[in-house]
Protein backbone atom coordinates (compact mmCIF):
# COMPACT_ATOMS: atom_id res chain seq x y z
CA UNK A 1 0.00 0.00 0.00
CA UNK A 2 2.83 2.47 0.85
CA UNK A 3 4.98 1.77 -2.93
CA UNK A 4 1.34 2.15 -4.14
CA UNK A 5 0.56 5.63 -2.58
CA UNK A 6 4.70 6.68 -2.85
CA UNK A 7 3.98 5.83 -6.95
CA UNK A 8 0.83 7.98 -7.21
CA UNK A 9 2.51 10.87 -5.70
CA UNK A 10 5.15 10.34 -7.85
CA UNK A 11 3.23 11.08 -10.98
CA UNK A 12 1.35 13.97 -9.88
CA UNK A 13 4.25 15.83 -8.58
CA UNK A 14 5.73 14.77 -12.72
CA UNK A 15 2.45 15.44 -13.99
CA UNK A 16 2.82 19.14 -12.31
CA UNK A 17 5.99 20.09 -12.85
CA UNK A 18 5.36 19.01 -16.59
CA UNK A 19 2.64 21.72 -17.01
CA UNK A 20 5.07 24.36 -16.14
CA UNK A 21 6.09 25.71 -19.56
CA UNK A 22 9.61 26.92 -19.64
CA UNK A 23 11.74 29.11 -22.19
CA UNK A 24 14.22 27.45 -24.86
CA UNK A 25 17.75 28.04 -24.93
CA UNK A 26 19.54 28.84 -28.13
CA UNK A 27 22.91 28.00 -29.36
CA UNK A 28 24.69 30.42 -27.23
CA UNK A 29 22.31 29.00 -23.81
CA UNK A 30 20.45 31.93 -23.44
CA UNK A 31 16.49 32.32 -23.38
CA UNK A 32 14.73 33.05 -25.86
CA UNK A 33 11.07 32.73 -27.13
CA UNK A 34 11.32 31.61 -30.58
CA UNK A 35 7.66 31.22 -33.07
CA UNK A 36 7.39 30.97 -36.62
CA UNK A 37 4.17 31.56 -38.34
CA UNK A 38 2.45 30.97 -41.72
CA UNK A 39 0.89 33.54 -43.19
CA UNK A 40 0.03 33.25 -46.85
CA UNK A 41 -2.76 35.64 -46.93
CA UNK A 42 -0.46 38.59 -46.26
CA UNK A 43 2.27 40.13 -48.20
CA UNK A 44 5.79 40.50 -46.59
CA UNK A 45 5.68 44.51 -47.37
CA UNK A 46 2.45 44.10 -45.38
CA UNK A 47 3.58 42.49 -42.91
CA UNK A 48 6.55 44.49 -42.28
CA UNK A 49 4.66 47.42 -41.71
CA UNK A 50 2.23 46.03 -39.13
CA UNK A 51 5.67 45.19 -37.31
CA UNK A 52 7.14 48.55 -37.50
CA UNK A 53 3.05 49.70 -36.83
CA UNK A 54 3.01 47.87 -33.49
CA UNK A 55 6.30 48.52 -32.14
CA UNK A 56 6.31 52.31 -32.87
CA UNK A 57 2.37 52.50 -31.99
CA UNK A 58 0.83 50.18 -30.18
CA UNK A 59 4.39 49.45 -27.79
CA UNK A 60 5.70 53.01 -27.90
CA UNK A 61 5.91 53.44 -24.05
CA UNK A 62 7.30 50.36 -23.55
CA UNK A 63 9.32 49.31 -27.06
CA UNK A 64 12.50 51.31 -29.07
CA UNK A 65 13.17 50.10 -32.78
CA UNK A 66 16.77 50.67 -33.10
CA UNK A 67 17.00 49.43 -37.01
CA UNK A 68 14.93 48.18 -39.93
CA UNK A 69 15.85 46.86 -43.25
CA UNK A 70 13.62 45.61 -45.75
CA UNK A 71 13.04 42.20 -44.14
CA UNK A 72 13.30 42.46 -40.45
CA UNK A 73 12.48 44.93 -37.37
CA UNK A 74 14.95 45.01 -34.29
CA UNK A 75 13.85 47.06 -31.46
CA UNK A 76 14.88 46.78 -27.81
CA UNK A 77 11.89 46.46 -24.93
CA UNK A 78 10.62 46.07 -20.90
CA UNK A 79 7.88 44.50 -19.21
CA UNK A 80 6.53 45.01 -15.74
CA UNK A 81 6.58 41.41 -13.90
CA UNK A 82 3.77 41.15 -11.17
CA UNK A 83 3.99 39.56 -7.51
CA UNK A 84 0.72 38.50 -6.42
CA UNK A 85 -0.53 37.58 -3.36
CA UNK A 86 -4.18 36.13 -3.09
CA UNK A 87 -5.96 38.82 -4.76
CA UNK A 88 -3.65 41.87 -4.32
CA UNK A 89 -0.90 42.41 -6.63
CA UNK A 90 2.29 44.59 -6.77
CA UNK A 91 5.50 44.74 -9.70
CA UNK A 92 8.40 42.93 -8.19
CA UNK A 93 10.53 44.11 -11.02
CA UNK A 94 11.14 44.37 -14.81
CA UNK A 95 12.17 41.89 -17.91
CA UNK A 96 14.50 44.19 -20.56
CA UNK A 97 14.57 42.12 -23.65
CA UNK A 98 15.92 42.06 -26.98
CA UNK A 99 12.81 41.68 -30.13
CA UNK A 100 13.72 40.40 -33.53
CA UNK A 101 10.94 40.13 -36.67
CA UNK A 102 12.13 38.87 -40.04
CA UNK A 103 9.63 38.20 -42.51
CA UNK A 104 9.24 36.53 -46.04
CA UNK A 105 6.04 35.73 -48.41
CA UNK A 106 4.48 33.61 -46.94
CA UNK A 107 5.70 32.98 -43.50
CA UNK A 108 7.41 35.39 -40.89
CA UNK A 109 9.05 34.84 -37.32
CA UNK A 110 9.85 36.61 -34.59
CA UNK A 111 11.91 35.75 -30.95
CA UNK A 112 12.94 37.96 -27.69
CA UNK A 113 15.90 36.96 -26.40
CA UNK A 114 18.62 38.90 -24.39
CA UNK A 115 16.38 38.91 -21.24
CA UNK A 116 17.34 40.74 -17.79
CA UNK A 117 15.69 40.91 -14.51
CA UNK A 118 15.92 44.68 -12.67
CA UNK A 119 13.87 44.02 -9.27
CA UNK A 120 11.95 46.12 -7.85
CA UNK A 121 11.61 47.95 -4.46
CA UNK A 122 9.05 50.85 -2.91
CA UNK A 123 10.33 54.35 -2.44
CA UNK A 124 9.95 56.74 0.41
CA UNK A 125 6.54 57.96 -1.39
CA UNK A 126 5.35 54.33 -1.93
CA UNK A 127 6.15 53.93 -5.63
CA UNK A 128 7.90 50.94 -6.97
CA UNK A 129 10.94 51.73 -9.13
CA UNK A 130 14.27 49.45 -9.74
CA UNK A 131 16.90 48.46 -6.94
CA UNK A 132 19.72 48.71 -9.87
CA UNK A 133 20.23 49.69 -13.37
CA UNK A 134 22.34 46.53 -13.65
CA UNK A 135 19.50 43.26 -14.92
CA UNK A 136 20.29 39.77 -13.71
CA UNK A 137 20.19 37.35 -17.26
CA UNK A 138 16.98 35.15 -16.52
CA UNK A 139 19.80 31.90 -17.19
CA UNK A 140 21.20 32.21 -14.31
CA UNK A 141 21.22 29.76 -11.65
CA UNK A 142 19.92 30.97 -8.34
CA UNK A 143 21.45 29.85 -4.91
CA UNK A 144 19.23 27.05 -2.30
CA UNK A 145 17.51 30.33 -0.69
CA UNK A 146 15.95 32.15 -3.55
CA UNK A 147 14.94 29.17 -5.66
CA UNK A 148 11.76 29.36 -5.14
CA UNK A 149 11.49 33.26 -5.81
CA UNK A 150 13.52 32.79 -8.93
CA UNK A 151 11.16 30.26 -9.87
CA UNK A 152 8.21 32.40 -9.36
CA UNK A 153 10.05 35.29 -11.62
CA UNK A 154 10.70 32.59 -14.18
CA UNK A 155 6.77 31.40 -14.88
CA UNK A 156 5.61 35.52 -14.59
CA UNK A 157 8.11 36.80 -16.83
CA UNK A 158 7.15 33.35 -19.60
CA UNK A 159 3.60 34.21 -19.22
CA UNK A 160 3.82 37.79 -19.73
CA UNK A 161 6.50 36.86 -23.17
CA UNK A 162 3.87 34.46 -24.02
CA UNK A 163 0.71 36.40 -23.69
CA UNK A 164 3.15 39.21 -25.43
CA UNK A 165 3.84 37.00 -28.03
CA UNK A 166 -0.27 36.39 -29.08
CA UNK A 167 -0.61 39.98 -29.02
CA UNK A 168 1.85 40.65 -31.41
CA UNK A 169 0.65 37.50 -33.91
CA UNK A 170 -3.35 39.48 -33.46
CA UNK A 171 -2.17 42.59 -34.74
CA UNK A 172 -0.27 40.90 -37.53
CA UNK A 173 -3.15 39.25 -38.52
CA UNK A 174 -5.56 42.10 -38.40
CA UNK A 175 -6.00 44.64 -41.13
CA UNK A 176 -5.75 48.03 -39.16
CA UNK A 177 -5.73 51.03 -41.12
CA UNK A 178 -3.55 54.39 -39.33
CA UNK A 179 -6.33 57.37 -38.43
CA UNK A 180 -5.06 60.20 -40.12
CA UNK A 181 -5.78 63.10 -37.91
CA UNK A 182 -8.27 65.25 -39.36
CA UNK A 183 -7.36 69.23 -39.20
CA UNK A 184 -9.84 71.45 -37.32
CA UNK A 185 -11.81 73.54 -39.38
CA UNK A 186 -11.46 77.07 -38.30
CA UNK A 187 -14.55 78.49 -37.84
CA UNK A 188 -15.47 81.95 -39.22
CA UNK A 189 -18.10 84.49 -37.59
CA UNK A 190 -17.62 87.02 -39.97
CA UNK A 191 -19.77 84.05 -42.62
CA UNK A 192 -22.87 82.77 -40.90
Amino acid sequence: MKHLLFIILALFSIKLSAQQKQFSKDDNGKFIYYQVVDSQLISKDTLLQRAKSFVNVAYKKSMIQESNTDSSVLAKGTMVIDKTILVAGHPSGEVSYSFVFEARNGKYRFWLTDMLYIPYQRDRYGNFVPTTKIGVPLERTPGKLGAGAWKDILNSAYNKIEKFGDEFKKYLATNRVEKTKKKAETISTKKW
